[in-house]
Order: structure tokens, then C-alpha cells, then sequence
């Protein structure tokens, strides 16, 4: 009896830690399928009547280069929605005709075509472009806030710093800007109270852009930190106001597939949006679903599709950091993924950069040059997951076994992050 009754509060005490250790599903079907099935995108039929309007009226007027500026802003808006290159590329040559009509005097053509640049990676071009607009000197805090996210990009922080602490403190400019600096730092709970402030000045003044953006950004936050609740019903907020979101539905599959291992329901999602929104890395996001089915020829499949998606060479730099460690893990590749990272390192030296570069080394075959590169530019100035992986990779083959275990605990806690294909492989550090 006394046997009996060990064994039932063991099988009782086994019950219950596999309970807490099964993923708590936090999605349902019932919260996004209307999303999914919708399919009008008033969005896109606005801005397109935006761009057709105001066309007509440059054609009429085409003295009128302002008007151009307005274009150029709608077709921007166009690439949001669509993931069109060639919507954000034709913003460009239209923002490139009005600064040059004007001589590159004024300053808010200058600052919205050095923003085309940020979205194109085009990040010393924009900087270029930023300083221009300083040196003129109007509207100085509108031109901070754009140095500040050039300065981001180009891993100048200390540049940054300096122009996030020109802005006003209690605007929203100054919450989301806040909120990147601190997420830089590795402090994600501060992070996540300034994007609650930066939400809740979008909701006073109702302003429907900045809410959806402050959601998608709440959900990302949010699932970095654990919270994947808080991060799918940030979704779903975002959805309600824009059910055409394609990153708040992105953003659902994700953890449909990272939190819950559901790859099924998590490619059904994908597969619908990524037909009405042309982004390559959704073939990737396919590709590592794939993986995680153990479906070698279906991930084959849509590294092939992503490959044909970037053949049109419009995408510039965009999808550098994709191609590298794509390339770097691919042996008859590597020497293209070391190019890659050379020319990344060239244009934003920044920590992940160099993490491009170190990891193209160690697969490369050359793990000292590796732990060379990663010790002087990565090894502490980064909090991102995957870069920390890289980071504990290299110490394991140069025997710094010592350097592995912290980062293999912090790499545990971000597996919602890095996606369930890093378990087994953290696991083996």
C-alpha cells in the first residue's frame, strides 16, 4: 500500500510538470480567420486614389513640385501595404526630382528621401542627408529624430544618445525612440513601459497610423519578453483598426508556430497573407517552418523561391543579413556570405555586422579569426538571440567552454525568439 500510494503522488507530481511544461496555447482560430477571409484592402484602394488624384493634378500644374513630394508619400505607403520594390523605388525617383528642383534647400524633401534611404538600407546616404538638413538648421528636432534613427543603423550610438537627448521628453517621437535605445541596452521591460506611453499619446490624440504601429511594435516587444498573451492580443488591437495588417498577422503565426509548434495552422496563415504581400522573407519563414516538419524538400523548395525573389537585384542591401548566414551555413557559398559581411561591415558596423563576419569566418573554417572578430566588436554589445548563438558557437570550438553556459541559459529563455529549429542546437552547445 505504502508502495502504491509513492508511485500515485510521483505519476500525480509527472502529470503536473508535464502540464506546466506544455506550451499554453494562447491563439484561436475564431480571433483572426475574418482577417484572413477578408478580401478588400480599402488601404491600398485609398492610397492608390491618393496617387491617381494627385497626379492628375501634377500633370495639370507641373509647376507645382510639391505635389510630388505627396506622391512620393503615398507610394511609400503603397510599399507598406504591397512589399512592392518597386513602389518604394519609384518614391525615390520622384523625392530625387523635387530635391533637386529646389537644390536640396529644404529641408522636409531632404529628410523624407533620406528616410526612402533608411527603408532601402541606403544608411550613410541618409546620413548624408540628415547632416544637410542639421547644417540648415530648421526644424532641428524633426531632423534629431532622424539622426537618431540613421545613427541607430549605423551602430554610431553615441551620436544617437546625443540626439534622442535633444527631443522633447513627453512626446511620442521621444517614447518610441526611448523605447529602441533601451531595447539596444537589453532592458526590455523599460522598453515595453515607453512603448505603453508612446500607445497611449496615439490613443489621446486617436491617431490611427501611430496606434497600429504602436501595437505590432507592443506584440514584438511583448514576445521577446515572454509575454506572448500580451503580445497576440497587441495583434489582434492592431488588427482591429487595420484588418489588412499583414505584420499583425504575421506576427500570430509566428507564434502560432514558435510558442504553440502548431507548423500546420502557422503555414496556413503565411500562405494567405504572403500572396497579397510580396515580401521574399516569407519563402524564409516557410523554409524554417519546413525544417521544423523535418520536410528537407519543401524547405529546399522555398530557399529556391526566396533565391528567384531577389534575382531582380532592386533590393539592394535590404536583404544582406538574410543572404549571409543563408550563405555561410551552405559550404559552396561561404566565400559569397564572407562578401556579404565585408560590405555590411563596410556600410553599418554594427555588432550584428561583425556577428555577419565572424560567423562567415568560423563556417569558412577559420574559428581563431572568428573568436578575433567576435571578442573585439560582438561579445557584449548585443542583445539579440541569435547573434548571441553565433557568439557561443565560436566559443565552444576555441574551447572557451567556461563562456558557453551563461549564454546557453539567456539562449533558452529567447527560444520563443529564435524559434523551436534552435532548441536541439542550443541544447547541444
Amino acid at each position: 500500500m505504502k508502495k502504491l500510494t509513492i508511485l500515485t503522488v510521483f505519476s500525480i507530481f509527472f502529470l503536473t510538470v508535464s502540464c506546466e511544461t506544455k506550451p499554453k496555447q494562447v491563439s484561436n482560430k475564431a480571433d483572426y480567420e475574418k482577417y484572413l477571409e477578408k478580401e478588400d484592402n480599402t488601404s491600398l484602394d485609398f492610397v492608390s486614389n491618393e496617387i491617381n488624384f494627385w497626379q492628375t493634378k501634377y500633370d495639370k500644374a507641373p509647376n507645382q513640385m510639391s505635389y510630388l513630394s505627396i506622391i512620393a508619400s503615398n507610394y511609400s505607403k503603397k510599399f507598406d501595404i504591397t512589399a512592392n520594390i518597386d513602389y518604394l523605388l519609384k518614391a525615390e525617383d520622384l523625392l530625387l526630382q523635387y530635391n533637386q528642383s529646389v537644390k536640396y534647400s529644404k529641408v522636409n524633401p531632404m529628410r523624407t528621401l533620406a528616410r526612402n534611404y533608411i527603408s532601402q538600407h541606403r544608411f550613410k546616404e541618409a546620413l548624408i542627408l540628415a547632416n544637410k538638413a542639421k547644417e540648415i538648421g530648421e526644424g532641428i528636432e524633426e531632423t534629431h529624430k532622424l539622426l537618431f534613427d540613421v545613427q541607430m543603423e549605423l551602430g554610431n550610438y553615441n551620436e544617437a544618445e546625443k540626439s534622442l537627448n535633444a527631443l522633447n521628453k513627453r512626446e511620442f517621437d521621444y517614447y518610441i525612440r526611448a523605447a529602441k535605445w533601451n531595447d539596444h541596452k537589453g532592458d526590455l521591460d523599460t522598453t515595453i513601459v515607453l512603448m505603453k506611453k508612446a500607445a497611449a499619446e496615439a490613443e489621446k490624440y486617436d491617431n490611427k497610423g501611430l496606434k497600429i504601429w504602436c501595437y505590432t511594435n507592443l506584440g514584438d516587444f511583448n514576445g521577446h519578453a515572454g509575454n506572448i498573451k500580451d503580445s497576440y492580443d497587441n495583434y489582434l488591437k492592431a488588427l482591429s483598426l487595420d484588418a489588412n495588417n499583414n505584420y499583425a498577422l504575421k506576427g500570430i503565426a509566428w507564434i502560432v508556430f514558435s510558442h504553440e509548434k502548431n507548423a500546420e495552422e502557422a503555414k496556413r496563415i503565411i500562405n494567405v497573407i504572403s500572396k497579397r504581400h510580396d515580401s521574399p522573407d516569407f519563402y524564409l519563414l516557410k523554409a524554417e517552418i519546413a525544417e521544423f516538419e523535418n520536410n528537407m524538400k519543401e524547405k529546399k523548395a522555398n530557399l529556391d523561391q526566396y533565391a528567384v525573389a531577389l534575382k531582380s537585384n532592386k533590393y539592394g542591401a535590404m536583404y544582406n543579413k538574410y543572404n549571409a548566414i543563408l550563405y555561410a551555413d551552405d559550404k559552396e557559398k561561404v566565400n559569397q556570405a564572407l562578401e556579404i559581411a565585408k560590405e555590411e561591415v563596410d556600410h553599418r558596423p554594427t555588432p550584428v555586422s561583425y556577428d555577419l563576419l565572424a560567423w562567415s569566418y568560423f563556417n569558412k573554417g577559420d574559428k581563431e579569426k572568428a573568436l578575433e572578430i567576435a571578442n573585439q566588436f560582438v561579445a557584449g554589445k548585443s542583445f539579440e538571440p541569435q547573434l548571441n548563438y553565433h557568439l557561443a558557437v565560436i566559443y565552444k570550438a576555441n574551447n572557451q567552454l567556461e563562456k558557453v553556459k551563461p549564454i546557453k541559459k539567456d539562449l533558452m529563455n529567447s527560444l520563443y525568439e529564435l524559434g523551436p529549429n534552435y532548441e536541439s542546437k542550443i541544447k547541444s552547445l
